[in-house]
């Protein structure tokens, strides 16, 4: 982790940017098991698994728009400090 730390321009902003993520991620858990949706780890690996699968299929060129958008939206979403509408 340090090394990491050290390979930034700007730890700061890197250990803030960090925290917002788990904040985020917290926040979406606790919607999830709000609407009765339980979080597991086997069910994350399952997921991750579908996803690689999934990924794998795609072009190249696929892949990097849809990476691109979801940057884009959440540049979007942390500039305005509310979710952007969805496209």
């Amino acid at each position: 982790m340090a090394d990491t730390l050290a390979e930034q321009p700007n730890a700061s902003a890197y250990i803030t940017e960090a925290v917002r993520d788990r904040m985020r991620m917290d926040a979406l858990r606790a919607e999830l098991a709000h609407a009765g949706i339980q979080v597991t780890e086997p069910g994350l690996a399952a997921a991750r698994a579908r996803r690689a699968t999934v990924e794998a299929q795609w072009p190249a060129e696929r892949y990097d728009l849809v990476r691109d958008r979801v940057r884009q939206h959440l540049r979007d979403e942390e500039s305005t400090g509310s979710p952007a509408p969805a496209a």
